[in-house]
């Protein structure tokens, strides 16, 4: 007979003890951009909804806001960098494949000997990443987790792109994923759709870029750099006629119903996205809804806590209150989950 393997103690339920985030200190309103793209603020906020955004200075790096939103969110939830077992960082702006983002804050954070690790999924990556946190406590691997959604888009973005150019930003934010007596996270309602990849994507890829360093490097043409582009018009109609599903979904995984809602925190998107569900899903006026992207942009893996922390903030939306996640874009992938707002430092 095999010897038998011991499994981990589960625990019930897990919870969001503590929310950090972290915003660039440079503050790019519409007028610094629409010049490049033959555009104007007015154009902007109303396709849009945003009159600014954050883009990071050279020392604001992936893994430095990272640190700065992971602290606040320790100090939030009371717990010490020794007593973390894992950092999940969500991000698709890391500009090289190793080490690891997560690995990196985590010795920055003065952790030993912590498992850590990213994850890419797009603007999903956040509700990604809390999914897998959430698991990770109720199994028994860790009794708190880390959770990081960080990006730097402003390294990939070509400044003479309409479609692109005044969108996307920079920030960090993260969350401590712990154990507690009442259900705090929902079960995930996730999927994709690899078909639309076209949808949102790096146009070329490292490979394709270094060829044409050498070509340029022997009398061809100089090469274009990577940036990502956007097919807006197919993200739009994906999102007003798909993410309901998902939104139910979650919901239902979770036992709550719309009116038993106090805050809806969409990924930061697009408004005309954000408005386009509220009507859909028949939200009741009472419900907080996050409006972070007038004045952040499109934050993509960070936007999810960013827009928890200004509901809070704001107190348009207190610890406590139940709010609906729902994280999509590049993938095409989206996340969501039903979850109590955690405390803010």
């Amino acid at each position: 007979m095999p010897a038998p393997i011991a499994t981990a103690d589960p625990v019930a339920h897990a919870a969001l003890l503590g929310l950090g985030v972290y915003r660039p200190r440079r503050v790019v309103p519409n007028a610094e951009i629409v010049d490049r793209i033959d555009s104007s603020d007015e154009w902007i906020r109303t396709r849009s909804g945003i009159a600014s955004r954050g883009w990071a200075e050279p020392d604001e790096t992936i893994v430095a806001m990272s640190v700065a939103a992971a602290r606040d969110a320790l100090t939030a939830a009371g717990v010490a960098p020794e007593q973390v077992d894992a950092v999940v960082l969500a991000t698709s702006s890391q500009m090289v494949l190793g080490p690891s983002a997560g690995a990196v804050v985590a010795t920055e954070l003065g952790m030993q000997d912590t498992a850590a690790y990213d994850i890419s999924a797009g603007c999903a990556g956040f509700c990604y990443a809390l999914g897998n946190a959430a698991s990770l406590v109720r199994a028994g691997q860790a009794r708190h987790v880390l959770v990081i959604g960080v990006e730097r888009l402003s390294d990939l973005l070509d400044p003479t792109d309409r479609t692109c150019a005044f969108i996307f930003a920079d920030g960090a934010g993260a969350v401590v994923v712990g154990p507690s007596d009442a259900e705090g996270i929902g079960p995930v309602a996730w999927g994709s759709d690899g078909s639309q990849t076209a949808a949102i994507k790096q146009d070329k890829d490292f490979m394709q870029y270094f060829a044409e360093v050498d070509a340029a490097a022997v009398g061809g043409d100089s090469p274009e750099r990577p940036y990502i582009r956007m097919n807006g018009q197919a993200v739009f109609r994906w999102a007003v006629t798909f993410l309901e599903k998902a939104c139910r979904d979650a919901l239902e995984k979770s036992g709550v119903t719309v009116d038993d809602l106090d805050a809806f925190v969409p990924h930061q998107a697009n408004s005309r996205i954000t408005d386009a569900l509220i009507r859909t899903l028949g939200l009741p006026e009472t419900v907080a809804v996050a409006r972070d992207i007038v004045e952040t942009g499109n934050t993509s893996a960070a936007s999810i806590p960013m827009a928890m922390e200004q509901l809070l903030r704001s107190g348009s939306a207190r610890r406590g209150d139940t709010a609906l996640l729902l994280g999509f874009g590049a993938g095409l992938a989206y996340a969501g989950q039903v979850v109590q707002l955690p405390p803010i430092n």
